[in-house]
């Protein structure tokens, strides 16, 4: 592997994809497959996902899932239109029914690792894109649907460091590797999927 690698996966995990994406799809799937894991198999109540944090304001498990996987949403759809391709992580909605359901974050982030694994084979990392963002003010960057792809992997990652806070406050256990950047595992030697890298 390159020195890019961020993972050690097997030929199965990355499909029929050319290495770099297939990494990218490894790690997206990775941290999507996270959330699924824990509205199936850690909450047990809607009520959890819907309490409101002590210690982060407005924050609740809920939002946080459903924020990051927004970001994944908005770039697929994107990418699966037309050029030019031109997105706004801001047009996310909000007050969903997978903020307060199980079932439904169960359904959302099922159909997003979904789409994720089928990305087109060919699908271009270098792809130009256009991202439209309020900074407050209103700008546009330049940037490629790898460099989001990536980005998106590494959101939800920072959310789910946030989870992990209003999980605490509830006194719900999450494994050890949940909320931790992939840099973080591999500078620990964890065996995490996320944190077996070749740097």
């Amino acid at each position: 592997m390159s020195e890019t690698a961020l993972c050690r996966s097997t030929p199965t995990e990355l499909g029929d994809h050319p290495e770099p994406l297939a990494q990218l799809v490894f790690v997206s799937t990775t941290v999507l497959q996270q959330a699924l894991d824990l509205v199936t198999n850690v909450l047990t109540d809607d009520g959890q996902l819907t309490t409101m944090s002590k210690f982060l304001p407005g924050s609740t498990i809920g939002k946080h899932l459903r924020h990051a996987r927004d970001h994944f949403t908005l770039l697929l759809d994107c990418i699966a239109g037309n050029e030019p391709f031109i997105f706004s992580y801001d047009t996310r909605s909000r007050n969903t029914p997978m903020e307060s359901s199980l079932s439904e974050v169960r359904i959302a982030f099922t159909e997003t690792i979904a789409r994720v694994k089928s990305l087109p084979p060919l699908a271009k990392l270098d792809q130009p894109m256009t991202l439209n963002a309020v900074t407050p003010f209103l700008r546009a960057f330049e940037t490629t649907f790898g460099r989001e792809f990536w980005f998106a992997g590494l959101h939800a990652v920072h959310h789910w460091s946030m989870v992990r806070v209003i999980a605490g406050e509830q006194g719900i256990l999450l494994p050890d590797d949940f909320g931790f950047a992939p840099s973080t595992l591999v500078y620990k030697g964890s065996d995490a999927p996320l944190g077996r890298a070749k740097i």
